[in-house]
């Protein structure tokens, strides 16, 4: 039986819902149910079920391991699903997906870790023709193979797979260097291990086949979840300013396409209502201000369509 049977069968009557497929556990779990429910995916998963269907779209929830669903949606199996970059890279399905786009969230670092103590180690490359240990044997073996300037087949490095723990090879004296993801790097750091190279920037993606089924609603799951990337990246700001510092206020808030200005019942005076990114809203205030506009406002954006 394959895959696409194995699904078909788990869930009657999927012939005119479009599959949705998101991790089951792990980091990008709770962020991702938190992402559904913010653009209005509405579901009842039961105990120990791994699918759902959705009570208000043509769709239906699968929840499997994220490191199986960027092969799932390059087989067509799955039309839409939510993953890491990095398992997109190692399941090595980038040509058979189309990234629709980066989510923001699950960000972290594909790294090479040596140990600390011993100061030989200090770049990637002076790990070359030693064991190094992963889980992510394809995206290792490419860096390592860069690092010697030969192809995968002839590299002298010796990559092998475990599935958890990495962080203890080297200390347990089976590799001298990893390969694993990181975030803060605590336990990377309580291991005794520090980073030699990055070999990938990584974050949740959300992607779907290239050949998609529902190419509409795929397409409108898209527009609401970009709004809510949106909101939270921006924020809407309100100001009255002369007319005769306009120029210098637009300038200062520019907006995503253009502020939206209207005229006061105060002769020589503007409303301007614009979208200001998060991260340097402060800044932008005081700039205002000292450009000499009156009555800032800011207002949170909830949602929107972009």
């Amino acid at each position: 039986m394959d895959d696409s049977t194995y699904i078909n069968a788990s869930l009657p009557d999927t012939s005119d819902r479009m599959l949705f497929a998101v991790p089951k556990k792990g980091r990008l779990y709770d962020q991702c149910l938190s992402l559904l429910t913010n653009i209005g995916i509405e579901f009842n998963r039961k105990p120990r079920h791994d699918i759902a269907l959705v009570s208000n779209l043509p769709i239906a929830l699968v929840f499997l391991p994220a490191a199986d669903i960027a092969t799932y949606v390059a087989k067509g199996n799955i039309d839409l699903g939510i993953t890491g970059l990095d398992i997109i890279r190692e399941s090595q399905t980038e040509n058979d997906v189309a990234e629709l786009m980066r989510l923001g969230f699950g960000k972290c670092r594909l790294q090479v870790q040596a140990p600390a103590a011993i100061k030989e180690v200090r770049d990637a490359r002076d790990l070359v023709g030693k064991r190094i240990v992963t889980s992510f044997i394809n995206l290792t073996k490419q860096r390592f193979a860069e690092l010697e300037g030969v192809p995968v087949e002839e590299m002298t490095t010796q990559v092998r797979f475990v599935s958890g723990s990495v962080e203890a090879a080297c200390g347990l004296g089976l590799a001298d260097g990893i390969v694993d993801l990181v975030e803060s790097g605590d336990t990377m750091r309580a291991a005794g291990l520090h980073a030699v190279d990055t070999v990938l920037d990584t974050e949740s993606v959300l992607i779907t086949n290239r050949h998609p089924r529902f190419p509409k609603l795929a397409d409108t799951i898209r527009q609401r979840v970009a709004g809510i990337l949106m909101a939270r990246r921006y924020v809407l700001c309100q100001y009255n300013i002369a007319r005769s510092g306009l120029e210098l206020a637009c300038a200062i808030t520019p907006g995503r396409q253009a502020p939206t200005i209207t005229s006061l019942e105060q002769e020589g005076w503007v409303a301007v209502s614009v979208m200001v990114e998060k991260k340097s809203l402060a800044d932008t205030m005081d700039q205002l201000r000292d450009a000499g506009a009156t009555d800032i406002l800011v207002l949170q954006i909830a949602n929107a369509r972009v």
